[in-house]
């Protein structure tokens, strides 16, 4: 019991270090604050300038989540597509993968001339990035049902609706779920990188125009901040998934059993 619970706070247990030892690092070596600030320097950033901040996060938020729900609705539905018909797959998969090879830094620049508004255009190159993940890993699970399986659905004349929700679903979301937790990290990601690239300011802006904004006046800890604010949306991204497959899969499925 004892180990059990020491295993499972062991990933706070060395976070908890890591940032002690940074602080005394900071400290004991007397690092300016525009070089490298302490965490306690950087959390009291975050409290002082907070109002603002969450302004941003809160942008960011909507464009990640956005991206990553387009990125789910036209991965499912092409993914199906592509399922359906081999033709249309061999026509259109070599431009899903043009798009997942193409970085988002040299193409974003290209959608802000061609798309009119900013948001749109961060929208755009967030999903272009989140996109592919959900697309092949999909298309890859609705592949992989037992072809026994299949021989027996079409044995008992199965209709192609219990086909899919008893056959191909169940044998597909392990997959889907795989892409989603890729594509959650990405979203955020692409996210972030296109408003650097775009430069916006202003308002309607996200936590990359405060990091820039931050370095052009050398605020570090103010970077330091808004650069925590991304962390822990990434985390918690990444963590919310992780729940939602032990939901989905724990009861079931050999990757979510201990």
């Amino acid at each position: 019991m004892r180990s059990s619970l020491l295993y499972s706070a062991a990933p706070a247990l060395t976070l908890i270090a890591l940032l002690f030892a940074w602080e005394a690092l900071v400290r004991l070596a007397h690092i300016p604050h525009y070089t490298l600030p302490a965490p306690s320097l950087v959390l009291q950033t975050l409290a002082d300038n907070f109002a603002s901040l969450a302004a941003s996060w809160w942008f960011t938020i909507e464009i990640t989540f956005g991206a990553l729900a387009l990125a789910v609705i036209g991965g499912v539905l092409i993914a199906s597509a592509f399922t359906l018909s081999r033709g249309l797959e061999h026509a259109l998969f070599p431009v899903a993968v043009v798009l997942q090879v193409t970085p988002v830094v040299a193409i974003a620049p290209l959608i802000l001339i061609y798309v009119e508004s900013t948001t749109a255009a961060l929208l755009l190159c967030a999903w272009i990035v989140a996109f592919f993940p959900i697309l092949s890993n999909t298309v890859l699970g609705l592949r992989a049902a037992d072809p026994n399986l299949r021989d027996l659905f079409r044995l008992y004349r199965a209709t192609p609706w219990q086909r899919l929700r008893l056959l191909l679903v169940p044998s597909a979301l392990p997959y889907f779920i795989a892409g989603l937790k890729i594509s959650g990290g990405l979203s955020l990601i692409g996210a972030v990188t296109a408003e650097m690239v775009a430069g916006a300011a202003g308002r309607n802006t996200g936590l990359a125009s405060r990091i820039l904004e931050a370095s052009f006046r050398t605020e570090t800890p103010k970077m330091f901040a808004a650069l925590f604010l991304l962390v822990v949306t990434g985390v918690a991204i990444f963590w919310s998934f992780n729940a939602l497959s032990r939901l989905l899969l724990g009861r079931w499925h050999a990757s979510e059993k201990q």
